[in-house]
């Protein structure tokens, strides 16, 4: 009793095409890369700050996107968040703005770091030294 050179086929048919659909699915979902902080600026405005933060990400749409950005104390305390609530597939890199953001006097010092819907944290971030 052994394998027939028609069941091979069919073990090899149903293989490939698992395995195609697997690589597809990876392929379209992690080959976006992590979401980057390219720029930031920040303006003071009496007892809080406005921050325009432009990200950089290869959007591919409602699967895999940047879908917000934080500022970070350098104790890691979320002190703001700007959530981005569709992709920007043909729009990169895309500039959004939060105002309104309390910083501690305690945490001058910020980072802003990116997030997207597959990889979460880890592409470029942008530190910056409030006066």
């Amino acid at each position: 009793m052994g394998y027939e050179p028609k069941d091979k086929d069919n073990i090899l048919r149903t293989f490939t095409i698992i395995l195609t659909f697997c690589l597809s699915f990876y392929y379209s979902t992690s080959f976006a890369g992590e979401a980057d902080v390219i720029k930031a600026d920040f303006r003071e405005n009496n007892n809080s700050y406005n921050f325009s933060v432009t990200i950089s990400h290869k959007d591919t749409g409602w699967k895999h996107y940047a879908n917000r950005w934080e500022i970070i104390s350098k104790d890691g305390t979320v002190l703001g968040t700007r959530v981005l609530h569709h992709p920007h597939v043909n729009e990169q890199p895309f500039t959004r703005s939060l105002s309104g953001v309390e910083i501690p006097e305690n945490s001058k010092i910020v980072t802003i770091r990116a997030h997207d819907s597959v990889h979460k944290y880890g592409g470029r971030v942008i530190t910056i030294k409030l006066p």
